[in-house]
């Protein structure tokens, strides 16, 4: 691939036209569609850029923890150190808190409205029959879904097609990364990777 063809595919991820819907219902995996996320997202505020930090909150390597007060995710890490990334979270009252486990992955997931998201924002029922996996959906690049006791809480930690929202409390209740972080994030993540939200 040449590097015009690289550069017009992350020109489609990162500028193609924001749904602003938030949400984080799935339904499920569309089809692998060649997309590439490479290198970080522009939009984002430099603060929550993806970096290596010091550590020392006592999980052990491979936990994720979430600050939704700090907006930052940690990827543990041995040595005492860890891969820190911006994240948006839930509107107040909204978030997932908690522990959870990484109980599925997918690349480029189809996204539907829970009828709790359409009883609070009318306007998503519009979308009540799904939205394909691509550049368009508001879950992004990759989504780890997470679990308790064996179900799916409806909760995600996903990319999104609104980059420049990473450091808000704007979503449905998800976590969200920008698309080059979610797919950092889904490489080091297996499915039982335990996650702490606090």
């Amino acid at each position: 691939m040449n590097e015009r063809a690289v550069v017009t595919r992350r020109g489609l991820v990162l500028g193609s036209l924001a749904l602003m819907l938030h949400g984080c219902s799935t339904t499920s995996d569309g089809p692998p569609l060649g997309y590439r996320v490479l290198g970080r997202d522009p939009d984002a505020d430099p603060r929550y850029r993806r970096q290596e930090v010091a550590y020392d909150g006592g999980e052990p390597p491979g936990t994720i923890v979430v600050d939704t007060g700090a907006r930052y995710l940690y990827f543990v890490e041995d040595g005492g150190v860890a891969t820190r990334y911006g994240v948006a979270v839930g509107e107040e009252g909204l978030s997932f808190k908690g522990e959870a486990t990484i109980g599925r992955k997918a690349e480029w997931p189809s996204w539907m409205p829970t009828d709790d998201m359409i009883a609070r924002k009318p306007r998503l029922a519009q979308y009540a029959d799904g939205v394909p996996g691509g550049p368009d959906n508001p879950l992004g690049a990759a989504a780890l879904y997470l679990y308790q006791g064996g179900r799916d809480t409806l909760f995600r930690l996903h990319g999104t097609n609104a980059p420049w929202s990473i450091g808000q409390a704007v979503s449905n209740g998800c976590i969200r990364l920008t698309n080059a972080n979610i797919v950092d994030l889904y490489s080091r993540t297996r499915v039982g990777t335990r996650v702490v939200v606090i």
